[in-house]
């Protein structure tokens, strides 16, 4: 599966590995809900359900992402 979701609150988040090239810019917007792969440089998602009080800065990672790999819904 290329893609994970997560509900945060009325939030949903989907992160898509086959886009994304592993610049790094979610985790520095939001390092407590992303993070980058070992293996291969690409994001993971931390946090299925990140609380209210990260919206903010779960939307900085997706307006920083340079692939749009993050949406939030």
């Amino acid at each position: 599966m290329s893609a994970v979701e997560a509900t945060a609150g009325i939030t949903v988040v989907t992160v898509n590995r086959e886009s994304c090239c592993g610049a790094g810019q979610c985790v520095l917007a939001a390092p407590a809900v992303f993070t980058q792969s070992e293996e291969d440089g690409l994001v993971v998602l931390l946090d299925p359900d990140p609380p209210a009080g990260l919206r903010d800065a779960v939307r900085r990672a997706q307006s920083h992402c340079p692939t749009r790999s993050i949406t939030v819904r």
